[in-house]
Order: structure tokens, then C-alpha cells, then sequence
């Protein structure tokens, strides 16, 4: 059975101009739009009929889009979302975006197969959101800024929270620092770097860059990045990973090398999860108000679905949890 995407492709046009010109929107010209029904008739292509059945009624449902199911963090954010929906009589559907457009959420956020989303997933492109939000289509994001018909914003001050990580390091005596990050593309990994490096400049720290590393936000991530530090036999007095996920897999990996935290080598990480507290030792963080953020946006979200007016930017602050996994150079 043909799809929207496949539509887009013989059209020689992006899936938010297919999906726009399906749906009869004027931001598309009437030569385009021609050009997408023609293929969507000699692919045979039909609108998903329960997406059609969605525009005569509610489905009772939102989506919740992740980039990973998995973790600690993501178990913490769907309880408090989940408690919102609840409390709002509505279903709340948590599924990954794994796959990219090919994805199961993709055919959510396209087809409008729930009423609303919640959006914490950086490969759902942007492109995807714009074509996807509207006014009947709600849509909150947590890990980029964007703007569009539709479209809210929440977000945790990232930049603030790397800046608090480091500065803390920095006020302990530490001066060779270094950054394990999360992926490349992910906008929190470049906030929380951004409040790292401006922290270094402000204090007159080099950035070294055998000592800037990539985790993916991943505990198996943090261990390999580790590992490639103890391999090099040069080691900071400090490491800041940019999630505890990460952090949990260095401290292991430094365990492992004979290395003590934090005696010989400090540690900070970041989200502040269950584990940090009952690790050993346990770990310093920035805590991210995850439960708040989760219910903002699902609060959000049903005061759109409502009809109610609503900004379209929220931004939560941090906070340094300090427990026993930095020491200060003497």
C-alpha cells in the first residue's frame, strides 16, 4: 500500500509539500498540487481512513514521541505526562522514533492519528513538525526552538546547566576539564557544551580537544569514551558528562582502570536520575524538574486541545545537586 512518503518521492516534492497539498492548503500553488494528486492517483494512494475518522471526532489520545524508549530519564517524563492525560480522561500512547520518517510516529504526527503530540525526539525533523502541527493539531516540543502553526515549546536552560557543571568544577580547583557529549545533532547536548565552553573562556581554561569526547547520551557510550581516555594515559582532574547515563558508565569504566572518584578524578554529570543518589559514590548533577517539564507540557497540550491560548515558549530552570563525586584539587 502506498504512503504519503512514497507520494512525495514520484511527485519530486518534501513531505510537508505532499501532505499540504493533499489536505488542500493554500501554502501550496495550484501547479504543485496537481502534481501531488497526480501521483497520489497512479500510486493509488489513499488517506488513512481512521485518520480521515479523526477529523469528524476525537480519538481520546495523545502521543508521546521519544527518541528511545529506554532509561531512566524517559521512565520519569512518561509518568508525569501519563498522570496529565489521565486526569484528563485521555489515553497517552508513548512510542519511539526509531526509523526516522519511516517511523511509526511519523504516521501519528502525518496521519493525525491521536489528537495531540509531545515531541522529545531529534530525529522527528523539523520539516515533520511544521507540516504536522496546527490549530486542531497541537504539538509541544522539549528539545529544540521552533516556531510554526501549532507548535510550543518547553525547554530546560541546558546552557545554564552546563555553565553551573563546569563553573562548579572550576570554583573546586579544577582546571583541566573534560566534556563527554551526547550526539552530535541533539540541540540539549549543544546547550549544556555552549554553558560548558563559556564557563573555560570565562575562567581562562583552554578547551583540550583529546579531551572532548562523544557518549550519545548512552551509558555504554560513557564507558567507551572513558576507556579511550584511561587508553591515551593522560587524564583531566575532572570529567563532565552531559547526562548521568553517561556519567554511570565512566565511573565504571574508571573503576575498572584503578582509578578512584573521587579522589584521583572528579565527576559531574547531568539530568539527575534515580541512580545518581545510590551509585557509589554518589554523584554530583544538575537536576532537570523532568516530572515538571513532562506535566507543563502535557498541561499545555490540553489547554490547546481546549481551545485556550497559550505561549508558545517555556523555558525551566536547573539546579546543582551536590553530592560526593567531586573533590577540590588541593
Amino acid at each position: 500500500m502506498a504512503t504519503i512518503k512514497d507520494v512525495a518521492k514520484l511527485a519530486g516534492v518534501a513531505l510537508s509539500t505532499a501532505s499540504y497539498a493533499m489536505n488542500g492548503d493554500s501554502k501550496v500553488s495550484a501547479k504543485t498540487r496537481e502534481k501531488v494528486l497526480e501521483a497520489a492517483r497512479q500510486l493509488n494512494y489513499q488517506k488513512n481512513g481512521f485518520a480521515m475518522d479523526l477529523k469528524r471526532s476525537r480519538t481520546n489520545t495523545i502521543a508521546l514521541i521519544l527518541r528511545d524508549l529506554s532509561g531512566p530519564y524517559y521512565s520519569e517524563l512518561i509518568r508525569s505526562i501519563q498522570d496529565v492525560a489521565l486526569s484528563n480522561s485521555y489515553d497517552l500512547i508513548a512510542c519511539s522514533s526509531m526509523g526516522g520518517k519511516d517511523s511509526t510516529a511519523v504516521k501519528f504526527l502525518m496521519e493525525k492519528r491521536v489528537d495531540g503530540a509531545i515531541v522529545l525526539a531529534h530525529n522527528i525533523t523539523d520539516e515533520i513538525l511544521h507540516a504536522a502541527g496546527s490549530s486542531r493539531f497541537p504539538i509541544v516540543v522539549m528539545d529544540r526552538l521552533i516556531t510554526g502553526e501549532g507548535l510550543i515549546n518547553v525547554v530546560v536552560d541546558g546552557e545554564q546547566g552546563g555553565y553551573s557543571a563546569t563553573r562548579h568544577l572550576i570554583e573546586k580547583g579544577h582546571k583541566e576539564i573534560a566534556f563527554v557529549s551526547g550526539p552530535a545533532n541533539s540541540y540539549d547536548n549543544a546547550l549544556r557544551y555552549q554553558g560548558f565552553l563559556r564557563a573555560m573562556r570565562e575562567a581562562g581554561l583552554e578547551e583540550k580537544t583529546k579531551w572532548k569526547l562523544s557518549g550519545g547520551f548512552i551509558r555504554e557510550g560513557g564507558y567507551k569514551a572513558t576507556k579511550m581516555m584511561l587508553v591515551q594515559g593522560e587524564l583531566p582532574t575532572a570529567i563532565f558528562y552531559a547526562n548521568d547515563e553517561m556519567a554511570v558508565g565512566g565511573m565504571k569504566a574508571l573503576e575498572e582502570g584503578g582509578v578512584s572518584v573521587p579522589e584521583e578524578l572528579s565527576v559531574i554529570g547531568f539530568d539527575d536520575i534515580q541512580l545518581a543518589e545510590y551509585i557509589q559514590p554518589p554523584m554530583t548533577t544538575i537536576r532537570q524538574p523532568m516530572y515538571e517539564s513532562g506535566s507543563l507540557a502535557g498541561h499545555l497540550l490540553f489547554q490547546r486541545l481546549n481551545g485556550d491560548a497559550v505561549n508558545s515558549f517555556y523555558k525551566l530552570k536547573i539546579e546543582l545537586i551536590e553530592r560526593r563525586s567531586v573533590k577540590a584539587q588541593s
